[in-house]
């Protein structure tokens, strides 16, 4: 199947083949049944495509008028028809328009229709005798019409069918007789797609005939070339079985276009290669075609090259330029290549407007003081899950934009020759020999959005986010707006805010006497589910953190954006900085990284960033104003009130009056006050700038190049954070609990009894090694004397009603948001743009708004 997107829908059109047993239509098109009623059309839809592929127009009529029959409702119908085709099409799904279509202006809209969604269109002709088509009719009682109308509509299918195959279709397919019951019906896959190659590639930018160049970068890229008797390289091979991949622009310009293409050609011929056109092959090809054409550009460069080689070599790059197809899909899709780029809306489809952005790229219409035109950038709109590399407008430098990058650096201007390594995303560059060519222009810079500016677009309305960890994640609209409205106003830099920590749920209620929750049931909870290990991390009385750090300024402005000095932040779980005084979170930054660095974590972990998640010690140092308005006054008035009201009661009953009972109530609720401020007192510590801070971290979440959160266990987590030894760190003790052995859990049970009589708040429970399906990631399991301060003083009062309450909202939360934070992770561990890492985390702050109760 040739490559649609090479000329525009009009010149695809194939004449009418009679008598055809397979029908072949493009896997993505429109598909068009002709053929009047009665000629089996639905028969033929029914055996052919799946129920959801097929939009009859007796359906849309029966959807607007509850009578599939009734000819009234035509126009809404197919209003309905057309609204329902154009969706589908707009999706990159097959579409089958089931309809009589014998008449052009039917077909011609259909035809317009799929153009406007660069999409392929095939008609399939049922072509019945006329006689055949009545005495089905006759047979259905619900099509009381006349023989007159088949004879209409077969008068107008016979006058129109001569010239169906010049109205843009791409190929007609005629079936007649026998064909029709006997014909299959197999779908093409597009020459754009490959989706089934998954590298590793070598991406190479506009060669310009600089083929010197060119071996140099294959060889420092561990290609062997493959010359012939004369010497001259005629292809290459990767002893790692990587394929190159070529943007186009091979040609013009530089000193030698034969021997660049004899070389590429020679690899695509092996399959070791693939290359797309670009806008220089395209008008080569026209020249040698004997096609008018202004001659510049370096376009007289290769024609003079090329008239010096023989005329078989001349026919064979011809051939091989013309072939050449706009654009590639790659590694499932995750991959598009085409030489001046390409807009998500026309991955994989096929028009001249697809193949000329592929070539050209979007112009503003306007001309620069060079006379060239000026490129729209639409890089720094491409909001498309697919990485797209190209070339075409030379840089000086490729970086990387909202997920594209550029790899033309102007080599036959005497910049270099580069090419992008896939996945790893290593960039390599050869430099020029010389400047073979000047430039009209000087390299342009390339165009990006300010990375510290969230667009609206990304984050607003109701939208449905794609985790790999945990599938699709629905944000609802007004969610959204609240979580627009803490980032805009309260969040910290957002280039440093690519985490947000899920929250966590507590362990089923447990049916001990006077506990509320217990290690045993999260212990069985995981086991449940599978999983043979746990570990059991105390829980801090802190504050979540969030610490985000670069090794120096230089990395800092490379991974992150961030310029000026900066080398990371410290943030709360909603984004918030920690301290109103930036400057103490530069101090506690610069604290944090030098205890990284002394620890040699940086070497050891092979980055110059890192993201950790963090308690940020004592509770008072963020909680204080919390604690000074909820808990302390509480405990204030208990402190004032119950003993006064307990003297009371003392004198009422030294005086014979009957008072025991709520004599009683009120010592208890005194004692129990007693109890609350004790238990709040004891996270309460002295701080005085960053005297008395300490940070305890527990998981390391990303390193350059790995979400290790989703990677590693956490054995290994809390191993690797056991190097750092400074006096800002605090460790997190831990025991590691088999979840079959009795006598282990038993001892982790009683370490945890240890730590809550002994004022802590608890443990947090979670699976050694990263755990698939709908696992929580860590169970939180709170003491008694904890869980006074979050049920108020008197709860041991009501821990019958309580353990009534509802889980279920907030173990899904604990899910939802664990899954959308891995997401993040794995974005900013594979380089990818800001705006698509901050998608994940801003869904997290998203479904914060939801209501859950805040005790659970």
């Amino acid at each position: 199947m040739a490559e649609s997107s090479d000329v525009p829908l009009d010149e695809r059109a194939a004449e009418p083949a009679e008598g055809v047993r397979e029908v072949q239509v493009p896997a993505l098109s429109l598909v068009v049944l002709v053929g009047v009623s009665g000629s089996g059309k639905s028969t033929f839809a029914r055996r052919h495509f799946l129920p959801t592929q097929v939009v009859s127009s007796d359906f849309c009529r029966g959807l607007v008028a509850d009578d599939e029959n009734d000819q009234a409702a035509t126009p809404d119908a197919f209003d309905v028809l057309n609204y329902i085709v154009a969706t589908r099409l707009r999706r990159g799904l097959l579409t089958v328009v089931d309809a009589t279509n014998v008449q052009w202006e039917a077909r011609k809209k259909l035809v317009e229709l799929a153009r406007s969604h660069d999409v392929l269109a095939d008609a399939i002709v049922l072509d019945v005798p006329e006689e055949v088509a009545v005495a089905r009719n006759a047979l259905r009682p619900e099509r009381d019409f006349g023989a007159h109308v088949v004879v209409r509509q077969r008068k107008d299918l016979r006058r129109s069918l001569p010239r169906i195959s010049k109205e843009g279709f791409r190929r007609v397919h005629v079936l007649r007789g026998e064909a029709i019951g006997t014909a299959t019906v197999t779908y093409e896959k597009a020459w754009t797609d490959r989706r089934e190659l998954t590298g590793p590639f070598d991406i190479v930018g506009d060669v310009h005939g600089c083929r010197a160049e060119l071996e140099t970068l294959l060889t420092t890229l561990g290609w062997e070339l493959r010359r012939d008797a004369a010497g001259r390289p005629v292809g290459a091979s990767h002893p790692e079985g990587r394929t190159a991949l070529f943007v186009g622009d091979l040609v013009d310009r530089g000193p030698d276009t034969p021997g660049v293409l004899r070389l590429v050609m020679g690899m695509v011929a092996a399959g070791t290669a693939l290359c797309v056109s670009g806008n220089h092959e395209q008008k080569l090809t026209r020249a040698l075609g004997g096609r008018k054409v202004s001659i510049t550009h370096g376009l007289e460069v290769s024609l003079e090259q090329l008239a010096a080689e023989p005329e078989e070599f001349r026919r064979e790059a011809i051939a091989f330029m013309d072939g050449l197809i706009s654009h590639y899909q790659l590694d499932g899709g995750r991959l598009v290549i085409a030489h001046a780029g390409l807009k998500e809306a026309y991955h994989g489809r096929a028009s001249g407007r697809v193949r000329s952005f592929a070539l050209y790229g979007d112009t503003t219409g306007e001309t620069d003081e060079y006379g060239l035109p000026v490129r729209y950038p639409w890089a720094t709109d491409y909001r498309g899950r697919a990485m797209v590399v190209y070339g075409h407008t030379p840089v000086p430098e490729p970086e990387w934009v909202n997920n594209t990058l550029c790899v033309d650096t102007g080599c036959v201007f005497g910049g270099r020759l580069t090419a992008l390594r896939y996945p790893s995303r290593e960039v390599v560059s050869v430099p020029a020999e010389r400047v073979w060519y000047e430039p009209t222009r000087p390299l342009a810079v390339p165009l990006r959005r300010d990375p510290g500016v969230l667009a609206i677009g990304d984050v607003q309305g109701t939208r449905y986010v794609e985790t790999r960890y945990g599938g699709k994640v629905k944000i609802r609209e007004e969610n959204a707006a609240a979580a627009l409205e803490i980032m805009s106003r309260f969040a910290v830099d957002p280039r440093w805010l690519v985490y947000l920590p899920p929250t966590m749920a507590p362990p089923e209620t447990s049916r001990l006497d006077g506990y509320l929750e217990h290690p045993a049931e999260a212990f069985a909870e995981f086991a449940a589910a599978g999983v043979a290990e746990v570990v059991c991390e105390e829980k801090h009385m802190g504050s979540r953190a969030v610490a985000v750090l670069a090794r120096t300024p230089e990395a800092a402005a490379a991974r992150f954006g961030v310029t000026g000095g900066a080398c990371g932040t410290v943030h709360t779980r909603t984004g918030r900085p920690f301290f109103d005084d930036p400057g103490l979170t530069g101090e506690l930054v610069a604290g944090l990284r030098a205890a990284v660095s002394d620890a040699g974590l940086w070497d050891h972990l092979r980055t110059d960033w890192l993201v950790l998640d963090c308690e940020l010690l004592p509770w008072s140092a963020k909680a204080e104003g919390l604690i000074r308005e909820q808990y302390a006054s509480v405990g204030a008035a208990a402190g004032a009130a119950l003993p006064e009201a307990v003297r009371l009661l003392e004198a009422a009953a030294a005086r014979g009056l009957e008072v025991a009972e709520p004599l009683g109530r009120a010592r208890r609720r005194a004692a129990n006050a007693a109890l609350f401020r004790d238990a709040y007192a004891r996270y309460c510590a002295p701080v005085s700038g960053l005297a008395g801070i300490r940070l305890a971290p527990f998981q390391i979440l990303a390193v350059e190049g790995r979400a290790t959160a989703a990677e590693e266990p956490h054995s290994w987590h809390l191993e690797t954070l056991a190097r750092l030894d400074s006096p800002l760190i605090a460790p997190t003790r831990h025991v590691f609990v088999s979840l079959d052995d009795e006598r282990s859990r038993a001892a982790a049970a009683e370490w945890w009894e240890g730590l809550t009589s002994a004022g802590g708040e608890g443990m947090v429970v979670k699976p050694v090694h990263p755990a698939a399906g709908r696992v929580q990631p860590g169970v939180k399991v709170r003491g008694r004397e904890y869980l006074r301060i979050i049920y108020g003083p008197d709860y041991t009062e009501a821990v019958e009603a309580l353990r009534g309450r509802f889980l279920g909202k907030k173990r899904s939360l604990a899910l939802r948001e664990h899954a959308l934070g891995l997401e993040a992770l794995a974005r900013l561990a594979e380089g990818e743009p800001l705006w698509r890492v901050h998608e994940p985390v801003f869904a997290v702050l998203a479904l914060e708004s939801e209501p859950v109760d805040p005790r659970l």
